[in-house]
């Protein structure tokens, strides 16, 4: 499902995204706080893709590209996903930008229209989001959000920092 907000579109990841996701999945810098840095071949990427596309026909949601309105280029992407891919956890929300887009606002516009589809049209009223401890960015878009700090725990194999998100439903 197609979200937009002001001045982002976001579109389930299709093959037509490679390009710009690759960009960001090829860059060490954006990599450090999701892979140490180790950047994904074309051949990961692709696979990524193929993996996403499962998951939005199997639950109606995970892993949208981040597309600029005014210039239509891939800036990043966004998540709602299982924590840590594992069926029945929360739900988590995630995102990442490439670095000539960091500091514009993009990841809050997004995960902002993330958390409204999740209340809408998911129906849940709890998320949580998980960085890098060294991920100050990150942490501050969570807690725009209205995030609360919750501790440090295991997921993805890694110490993360979480924050947590309870919602009224209406």
């Amino acid at each position: 499902m197609q979200l937009e907000t002001t001045r982002l579109r976001l579109e389930p990841f299709q093959h037509a995204h490679f390009d710009g996701l690759r960009a960001m999945e090829n860059d060490p810098e954006i990599m450090r706080y999701i892979s140490n840095g180790k950047v994904k071949t074309p051949e990961e990427t692709r696979e990524t893709i193929e993996r996403v596309m499962q998951r939005w026909q199997q639950y109606g949601f995970s892993w949208w590209a981040i597309c600029e309105k005014e210039s239509d280029e891939v800036v990043g992407a966004a998540c709602l996903q299982h924590l840590a891919n594992q069926d029945g956890a929360p739900l988590e929300i995630g995102w990442r930008l490439n670095a000539n887009h960091h500091g514009k606002g993009f990841a809050t516009e997004a995960a902002q229209a993330i958390v409204q589809f999740a209340v809408e049209q998911i129906g849940v009223n709890y998320l949580v989001a998980v960085a890098d401890p060294e991920n100050q960015a990150s942490q501050k878009v969570m807690q725009r959000l209205g995030m609360k700090h919750k501790g440090i725990e295991t997921h993805y194999d890694v110490p993360c920092v979480v924050y947590e998100l309870s919602l009224a439903q209406s």
